[in-house]
């Protein structure tokens, strides 16, 4: 049977991009489509947003060739310090306090910015032959059967490939059209996104508040620069970000202390809806989801592309080797091999940051004196502190063998 692509990747973010490059590293004909045109994509100014990437998911772009060249843009995350918080109070004298020191490996992981990462796998990808490329492009359809998969495009043609990758986020038509069911409920939470400019060093220093209305991270930045993602109730979010400039910075200060020194804007701000949305399943016939698809979580912890990316790697490998074995990628035997692979760790890490939000995204006086008391045992403990640092970095659990720094 005559098939157009062996991987057809729908969703030309970031885990799309990089699972493109994976594989066709591998050896695979892959086909990337993209909804948005590749000048959008490429045009994209600073506009606040930025990654806290894990040590293991640099390791990952490492032995794709990819890290190299975003290396220098990268602030390394050397510390993380986790306190309660009230704006306009002193933080709390409970607090957890991680360093990479207590690691042999490195930095827990590093900040790169939006702008940086997203035009450097546009440019691998654009250079990597055995990819191609549909920009502006949207799916409509799909039929899945024994040997493959058929992709209806918008445009009016059609795509034959071994399997359909789903990585076009938490709305996803891929995992729809598959008839895989998702769980989902908004937590009445918009994130407030900026970048700010400080007077003060911030010395690689990732912060953590737990505010009563949600969790503030103050995240590291090459420079004086720090990334901000503010969590607030959906009304009091919607109020603030109408804010000018001057005014919304004026809310910003006491939240944040005056630790940093005069702060300013530093590019654009933006807002999202926090909510949880998981799929029921991370395949189907002839359909693996990644990233978002498969599994949207609040932002609390700084988790969610290294879980998509750990998604990312995991997939690719089950592909390579199952294309080594002489076996079919797309068959329903890799697949549940990827699925049983990921489905606990991304059902946990839902968990995790959902239970973490509802325990710290509140002043109850009781709640608070117990929080505040379980993070100055943990901080206490040296061995569960380093396990903490560890997970952080992503060093835990069956790590893929791209996530070690080794090749497929």
């Amino acid at each position: 049977m005559k098939f157009d692509t062996d991987i057809a990747i729908i969703g030309g973010g970031l885990n799309g991009p990089v699972l493109a490059l994976a594989l066709a590293g591998s050896g695979l004909r892959v086909t990337l489509i993209d909804a948005l045109e590749i000048k959008i994509r490429r045009n994209a100014g600073f506009d606040g947003r930025s990654y806290a990437l894990a040590l293991s998911s640099t390791r990952m772009l490492e032995a794709l060739g990819l890290w190299q060249g975003i290396a220098d843009q990268a602030q390394p995350m050397l510390e993380i310090k986790v306190t309660d918080g009230r704006a306009g109070d002193r933080p709390s004298p409970m607090f957890m306090h991680f360093d990479h020191a207590e690691i042999e490996e490195g930095p827990m992981g590093f900040m790169v910015e939006d702008r940086h990462l997203r035009r450097h796998l546009l440019d691998a990808v654009k250079a990597d032959k055995r990819i191609r490329q549909m920009n502006g492009e949207t799916v409509i359809g799909q039929s899945a059967d024994a040997a493959g998969i058929t992709l209806t495009l918008a445009s009016g043609g059609s795509l034959r490939a071994r399997l359909a990758v789903g990585a076009d986020g938490r709305s996803t038509g891929t995992g729809r059209r598959a008839g895989i069911g998702r769980v989902e409920w908004a937590y009445c939470q918009t994130a407030l996104v900026c970048a700010i400019e400080h007077a003060a060093p911030h010395h690689g220093i990732a912060h953590q508040l737990f505010m009563p209305s949600g969790p503030l991270a103050i995240l590291p930045l090459r420079g004086n620069r720090s990334a901000i993602v503010w969590s607030e109730t959906a009304e009091t979010a919607k109020a603030i970000n109408a804010l000018s400039d001057a005014a919304y910075l004026e809310v910003l200060r006491p939240r944040i202390g005056d630790f940093m020194g005069e702060i300013g804007l530093a590019g654009a701000r933006y807002t999202y809806p926090l909510s949880l949305s998981l799929a029921q399943n991370m395949v189907a016939q002839r359909v693996a989801l990644v990233g978002d698809a498969a599994h949207g979580v609040h932002p609390i912890a700084g988790q969610g592309l290294n879980a998509g990316l750990r998604d990312v790697a995991a997939l690719a490998e089950v592909i390579a080797d199952a294309r080594r074995r002489g076996e079919d990628p797309g068959s329903d035997a890799a697949l549940a091999r990827y699925q049983e692979w990921r489905r606990f760790d991304n059902a946990s890490l839902a968990l995790a940051t959902d239970s973490f939000n509802r325990l710290f995204s509140n002043d109850n006086p009781v709640i608070r004196l117990a929080r505040d008391i379980g993070m100055a045992a943990v901080n206490a403990l040296p061995g569960l502190r380093r396990g903490f640092i560890r997970e952080a970095a992503g060093l835990t659990g069956e790590l893929p063998r791209l996530m070690q720094g080794k090749v497929l």
